[in-house]
């Protein structure tokens, strides 16, 4: 896997409907209670601590350049990438996202859901080194640093009971052995800490994004209803979408996709240049095809035409 985005030429709706129609599931959302912690790969002696906190619980932490551990949480990262983070980064280093992703970031895939996203390329010759954009004074990308750096130490979750109407966030805190700012005096709720950090329009924009992450890696662990193994085009065409919008963009003008998918005209002026509405159609796109999900309609023929194609190549065996 490259960390170029897959060609919007490359990808064809009507092909790729149909070969979803073949292997869709019948939805039904899988129960995850006491399972949560095994399906984000918490483990007993892990720094993370399987608590769930609230918008109202406190907890103490701080972090400042007079820390014993400054910039060391900004060494030797693992760190993926929303797709909001590479619209930010992007625009703020006056590049495109392509231009981004080949400079900045590596292929990788996600380790409970194995899907593909792209992580932050780390300096060094083996590396481990910083973070590219870490300096002695800290953070030379501070006001749009990626959502995993405004949320340390919290980690969320968000997760969709079954016969749940809603989708429910909790909270848990990560206490890695180097960091001391929890030593620190200052105490602070959840939601203020979110508030404080800004990170509420990255919660925002990336919602869809963790939505199906988070419902793949629960199917893997606990046995997701009927759930099949999305295809390679599948996941490629999961990578563009998600971290190329202006792939994305092409993909949907100048494809089959409007003659494939429902979008209205005034919806179509919009994400001709709105960046933040086009990520919610691909997350829309995506769901239908992977979880079908009615996020986004087919027209009517389509759908027929796919589902027909879908039977006879089941029925023939390919």
């Amino acid at each position: 896997m490259t960390n170029s985005p897959t060609p919007p030429e490359d990808i064809d709706p009507e092909a790729l409907e149909a070969e979803a129609e073949a292997q869709r599931p019948v939805m039904e959302d899988a129960t995850v209670d006491d399972k949560i912690a095994q399906s984000l790969g918490i483990k007993i002696d892990s720094p993370i601590q399987p608590v769930r906190l609230t918008e109202t619980d406190t907890f103490n932490f701080r972090c400042h350049k007079d820390v014993p551990c400054w910039n060391m949480c900004c060494r030797n990262i693992d760190l993926t990438l929303t797709p909001y983070d590479i619209l930010r980064l992007s625009k703020r280093l006056d590049l495109r996202p392509a231009e981004f992703l080949l400079q900045y970031t590596v292929p990788a895939l996600h380790d409970k859901s194995d899907l593909p996203v792209a992580k932050m390329k780390t300096t060094g010759e083996d590396g481990k080194g910083p973070c590219p954009f870490n300096q002695p004074e800290g953070c030379t990308v501070y006001e749009d640093r990626p959502a995993a750096c405004r949320y340390y130490p919290l980690g969320m979750v968000s997760v969709k009971m079954k016969d749940m109407e809603g989708k429910d966030d909790f909270y848990f805190l990560v206490k890695e052995e180097h960091c001391q700012g929890h030593k620190e005096s200052k105490t602070q709720t959840v939601g203020e800490f979110r508030g404080e950090q800004g990170a509420f329009p990255f919660e925002r924009v990336n919602r869809g994004w963790i939505d199906i992450l988070m419902k793949m890696a629960s199917w893997k662990v606990l046995g997701g209803p009927m759930g099949k193994e999305p295809s390679a085009q599948t996941k490629k065409m999961f990578f563009m979408a998600t971290t190329d919008v202006d792939s994305f963009r092409r993909f949907v003008f100048e494809s089959k996709f409007l003659q494939t998918y429902h979008v209205d005209d005034t919806a179509q002026e919009i994400i001709k240049d709105d960046d933040e509405a086009l990520l919610a159609l691909a997350f829309d796109w995506l769901k239908n095809v992977l979880f079908n999900e009615a996020t986004i309609t087919l027209k009517e023929d389509v759908m027929q035409q796919a589902i027909a194609r879908a039977r006879e190549e089941l029925a023939g065996g390919g």
